[in-house]
């Protein structure tokens, strides 16, 4: 059953622990899914909170190991959608990208605490405060072309200021990055234990040093001292995503595996993602992107909403969703080009 759109005070908790204040999204049976009640309280707390001079740190954190926050409650905007409650969902999505503006210049160092499934929504909860802390079994991801939508909240600033093509890639064809990639690439800044994750809200509290001391300090668990799987296809990444156009990174995908210049298995996996996903999606996304490298993140927020208000009236966002998170057939019927 799909949350009303307020959804229940306690989906996501909004706490003090001396020093800290802590925002805890406690939503687990939908992976801490965003509603529109939970971003307005995050909203408002933060809003509060800016200018306490008693605050060390804000914390952004899950109750569930399992996810940090799948992202925003997209099964409640289709439903909008077809049932033509436009105002909501633009309701939610332009206080989703307040707050990611909110965390993208905050006067008090924000810490996100992620372990467990960070995607959509939960990226733009996290990638914008100064540290991000990731557990071994944090996994980041941006998978909106396969739902007929495009990456957002504040998607189109970060990702094109990730190393080499990787952001193209990600944007393109939502690929999951693990914890030691996220580390590699800059989505995240530090790594512990599930257990220091855990504890950190009380040890901010308690540490009077710089919070980068702190953060340094915390041994992060052995998996994360590896290389991940995306840093071993850097090099197949940057050479078919730094293709001038989205022709040109099939065509590089395509030459260079039949030449066997390309891991045969990373080919087939990036090949799939892009043939799964909404080609209008990837057209938005692929100039969204290409837009965003020179704009700051206000630009970026503002020119999303602006895309998101088309997007979702889309028969594309509708079928995607369909077969994504209602159906679940994952069959979806995309629109083509002429």
């Amino acid at each position: 059953m799909t949350a009303s759109p307020t959804g229940s005070p306690d989906d996501v908790r909004i706490e003090r622990l001396g020093r800290v204040g802590r925002i805890v999204l406690d939503r687990p049976r939908a992976l801490n899914a965003l509603t529109l009640g939970m971003v307005e309280r995050i909203h408002a707390a933060l809003e509060e909170w800016r200018h306490d001079p008693g605050l060390r740190a804000v914390t952004v954190e899950s109750a569930s190991e399992r996810a940090f926050c799948a992202g925003g409650d997209i099964r409640r905007v289709r439903e909008n959608t077809l049932a033509g409650r436009h105002d909501e969902s633009l309701r939610f999505f332009t206080t989703e990208y307040a707050v990611n503006a909110l965390l993208g210049s905050y006067p008090v160092p924000v810490v996100a605490l992620v372990g467990g499934l960070c995607l959509g929504g939960g990226m733009g909860l996290s990638v914008h405060g100064p540290f991000r802390v990731v557990g071994p079994n944090a996994s980041f991801a941006m998978p909106e072309t396969k739902i007929g939508f495009f990456p957002d909240v504040g998607a189109t600033h970060f990702l094109p200021r990730l190393p080499g093509a990787v952001g193209r890639y990600l944007g393109l064809t939502g690929a999951r990055v693990g914890a030691a990639d996220a580390l590699a690439l800059g989505l995240a800044t530090h790594a512990c234990s599930d257990a220091d994750l855990a504890r950190l809200p009380a040890l901010i509290d308690a540490h009077d040093g710089p919070l980068e001391t702190l953060l340094r300090s915390l041994a992060p668990a052995d998996v994360l001292d590896r290389p991940g799987p995306l840093t071993a296809a850097r090099a197949d990444i940057d050479r078919v995503f730094g293709a001038p156009d989205l022709a040109g990174v099939r065509e590089r995908l395509d030459r260079l595996d039949e030449r066997g210049e390309l891991d045969s298995e990373w080919a087939k996996e990036t090949r799939a993602a892009l043939d799964a996903a909404s080609p209008a999606s990837l057209a938005l996304t692929e100039r969204l992107l290409a837009e965003g490298r020179e704009r700051d993140l206000a630009g970026c927020l503002a020119a999303e909403l602006d895309a998101a208000r088309t997007t979702i009236a889309s028969d594309d966002f509708v079928e995607g969703v369909r077969a994504v998170l209602v159906d679940k057939d994952h069959a979806p019927r995309w629109n083509r080009p002429a």
